[in-house]
């Protein structure tokens, strides 16, 4: 395979996997296409490289930017926005993580919380007291593990599977 075909295939690969995520297929592809780049792009570069329109462009750069995956940089004589992609993985990790715990468990352990107000009068308000509590119980467990893999500053979590693995 030749570095052109290689690159087109990652950047496919990229998008579609950023769909897991929680990020759109062009935002994955832009990420990729900036993770490979030896030096920041602008929107235009960008646009031309994957066949896409400003709109689109700009909007994928800007959430992107948000997700803490790319970072704005100057350019020096030129005043264009330039791009490059954060390009250490444990980093990469660590804003998926964030962007997917404020999107999918921060509310349902809001909503957990708010519920676990209900009293249990009967067997069926019971039962429902119950799973609600036990949910309650695993999803703070849950948010409190994240919460200390992404307050990390070391990737303590690598480095202990590389130890278990050698």
């Amino acid at each position: 395979m030749n570095y052109t075909d290689g690159k087109e295939k990652f950047i496919d690969s990229w998008g579609e996997l950023g769909l897991n995520w929680g990020i759109t297929k062009t935002m994955g592809q832009i990420h990729a296409l900036l993770l490979m780049s030896p030096k920041a792009l602008n929107a235009d570069e960008i646009m031309a490289q994957l066949e896409i329109s400003r709109g689109n462009a700009n909007n994928n750069i800007r959430n992107l930017v948000a997700w803490g995956l790319i970072n704005k940089v100057d350019v020096k004589g030129d005043r264009k926005d330039y791009f490059n992609a954060v390009k250490d993985f444990w980093e990469i990790f660590r804003c998926i993580v964030d962007q997917r715990k404020k999107k999918e468990l921060d509310p349902l352990v809001n909503l957990l919380d708010e519920i676990s107000q209900v009293q249990g009068l009967c067997n069926e308000s019971k039962e429902f007291c119950k799973v609600v509590q036990e949910l309650r119980l695993f999803s703070n467990k849950a948010d409190g593990a994240l919460n200390n893999l992404l307050d990390s500053k070391t990737n303590w979590l690598f480095g202990t599977y590389l130890k278990m693995v050698r």
